[in-house]
């Protein structure tokens, strides 16, 4: 993979800025705590893997039955990667907050994901850019669509465990902790254009 940094990058800057995977299952711990809240993180596990599995699914049949697609898949990737920026730049603390609805069930988190904006475009974009334009096998695409799957829930995971800390850190740090989180997906678009 040429541009493993970048993947690595972007996976890993995907899972764990605030989303509505990380904010719900936040907010859930720290009303109802851990134990209590196993079943929605269980629940996100699951969906966060059939829909990455529908995402690889989709990429791997785009790519293999229009390949002229895959140079323009590319470029929107790119394009929704320096959208992220964009919107991480411009965020404030606790936005997203008030947009959290009280849920603590396995099915919540499991639907939550075939809703989730920001989880279908992290599938598609990093198999399409990331993975299928140096992978073709079964194995290997199941391989990585397993990888971004558990960073994606380990990302989860660590806001319900850390929420509070995430929480006080990003109000007390979020103008320094965006603009570098900005600037990483920055790189992860040029990578994949050049």
């Amino acid at each position: 993979m040429n541009n493993s940094v970048a993947f690595l990058t972007y996976t890993l800057l995907t899972a764990f800025t605030p989303g509505p995977n990380n904010i719900l299952a936040m907010s859930n711990t720290s009303k109802h705590g851990l134990k209590k809240s196993i079943g929605l993180i269980q629940g996100i596990f699951v969906g966060l893997l059939s829909v990455m599995i529908l995402c690889s699914f989709f990429s791997v049949m785009l790519v293999n039955i229009i390949p002229t697609i895959k140079p323009a898949m590319t470029y929107i990737g790119a394009a929704y990667i320096l959208w992220l920026a964009w919107h991480i730049v411009k965020s404030k603390p606790g936005e997203n907050a008030g947009n959290v609805e009280k849920a603590d069930s396995f099915m919540t988190g499991f639907f939550l994901q075939f809703v989730n904006i920001k989880i279908i475009l992290y599938g598609i974009t990093a198999i399409s850019t990331f993975i299928t334009p140096y992978y073709s096998s079964f194995f290997s695409i199941g391989g990585f669509t397993l990888l971004i799957t558990v960073c994606g829930c380990a990302g989860t995971f660590t806001w319900a465990i850390f929420g509070a800390v995430f929480q006080n850190f990003f109000e007390k740090y979020s103008i320094i902790v965006n603009i570098i989180m900005a600037l990483l997906l920055v790189y992860c678009a040029i990578t994949l254009i050049i």
